[in-house]
This record gives structure tokens, C-alpha cells and sequence, in this order.
């Protein structure tokens, strides 16, 4: 037990490594400085789209927590017994809109389809790969306002939805598809729309604790992120809690 006993003491002090989706970046942050701030060692996050995420879970990279941009990546790693059925809870919601830059004036009229289209097709608009919720998202809704296909074909794609927005921010595309909480953690974009809830699956984020997971850490800092204190701390970016 001599062994045993410095090498557990440094298990428990090691932060648990959370994988989550590239638009928590401001609000997960300012949740572990939180819990930081009250006697934890701060957790260690790496920020990408959800898609990059879970192909590193399933390639074995030795992570605490997923927090995920949809469901379907979720189910993916549920499917392969990667996560911790019982840990998994979705406790966010986020808007899709359209992002331009803070000194446009462009508006999105929603309808009718021509002068969506008009506007959308304007100039290249920056959307995240298919493989990503914000890219599916997007393209659902635009395929239900029925102007997919004259859009498509103006498509600059970005790997991740902060990528999508620097796009925009630099001036590479003039409007770009993202949620709406990315658009407000940016002083350079505004928002020009927002996309009908019913045009898209609704946007959610689940979180769970991976399989692999041996941090005791983890689950504390699970259980404090999907509570209401850390809820609320999300709620303050622009997310809706679910």
C-alpha cells in the first residue's frame, strides 16, 4: 500500500480532460475556472468540431468527458459502449443563425425562398462540414426553406464552426452559418438572422462521461456542469438550458 499511496494522490490531482464542441469554447472555459475557483484542480479541455472528437474517442485517446453539439455523435460512441449510459444527460440548447460582419446591414428575409436565395447567394457563404451539427443543421434548414439548391454551389467550407466564423470575421465570406452563441462571444459579426426552429432538428448538447474514464474528478465536474449553478454559467453565453 507504500506503493500505492503517492501514485493515487497524483490520480486524484490530475484535472479530467474534456473533449467538447468548438462553440463552448467562452462558456466551458468560464465553467471550469469556475469550479477552479472553489478548490479543483482545473479541468484540461480541447475544443473541435464533435465529428473530430469522437473519431479521437474511438481511436482511444485517454479523455474524461465528451460534451458533444448534437446527438448523433453521442449515440455513435453510446453505440460502441464508449460512454457511461447512466452519466449521459443533454442540458444545453443553442439557435442557428446567420452571421455577417458587425458593420453590414444585411438582413435574411426568411421568406419567401427568392429572396433568401438572392441574399444567401450573394457572395460565398462559410458553413461547417456536413460532418458537423452546425454543417447538418444548417443544411437541413436550408433545404426546408427550399433554397438548398441554389446555395450549395456558393459553399466555402470550414472544419468546425469557429472556423466557419472567422470566415466571417476576416472578411473571407460575407455572411456564414453558426449558432447564435458564437455569434455573440464576437465583437466582429453580427447576427442578420435566425433560422425557423422547425427548420432544423433541435439544437442540443448531451454530455457523459467516457468508459475509459478514471478520473475521479470527472464525474464531480460532470455533476456540476449539468447543475443549476453550472447551468447558469452557460445560460450567461447565450445558451439556453434544457
Amino acid at each position: 500500500s507504500l506503493i500505492g499511496g503517492p501514485v493515487a494522490a497524483q490520480a486524484q490531482q490530475r484535472p479530467p480532460l474534456v473533449l467538447a464542441a468548438a462553440s463552448l469554447q467562452e462558456s466551458l472555459t468560464a465553467a471550469a475556472d469556475a469550479w477552479a475557483k472553489q478548490g479543483h484542480a482545473k479541468p484540461t479541455i480541447s475544443f473541435a468540431a464533435s465529428s473530430a472528437l469522437a473519431r479521437q474517442v474511438e481511436a482511444g485517446a485517454p479523455a474524461d468527458l465528451f460534451v458533444s453539439a448534437d446527438e448523433d455523435w453521442m449515440n455513435e460512441l453510446a453505440k460502441n459502449n464508449l460512454i457511461v449510459a447512466a452519466t449521459r444527460v443533454t442540458f444545453l440548447g443553442n439557435r442557428l443563425v446567420v452571421a455577417a460582419p458587425a458593420g453590414s446591414t444585411v438582413r435574411i428575409p426568411v421568406r419567401p425562398p427568392a429572396a433568401l436565395a438572392r441574399v444567401l447567394t450573394a457572395g460565398p457563404l462559410a458553413m461547417a462540414d456536413t460532418a458537423v451539427p452546425v454543417g447538418k443543421y444548417g443544411q437541413a434548414s436550408l433545404e426546408a426553406l427550399g433554397v438548398w439548391a441554389q446555395v450549395a454551389p456558393k459553399v466555402v467550407r470550414a472544419e468546425n464552426v469557429r472556423a466557419t466564423l472567422a470566415l466571417v470575421e476576416r472578411g473571407a465570406a460575407p455572411l456564414g452559418i453558426v449558432y447564435a452563441t458564437d455569434a455573440k462571444a464576437s465583437a466582429k459579426v453580427r447576427i442578420a438572422g435566425v433560422f425557423p426552429e422547425r427548420t432544423h432538428p433541435a439544437i442540443t448538447y448531451p454530455i457523459a462521461r467516457l468508459s475509459a474514464s478514471t478520473n475521479p474528478e470527472a464525474e464531480a465536474f460532470r455533476r456540476f456542469l449539468v447543475s443549476r449553478a453550472g447551468k447558469a454559467i452557460f445560460v450567461r453565453y447565450g445558451f439556453s438550458a434544457r
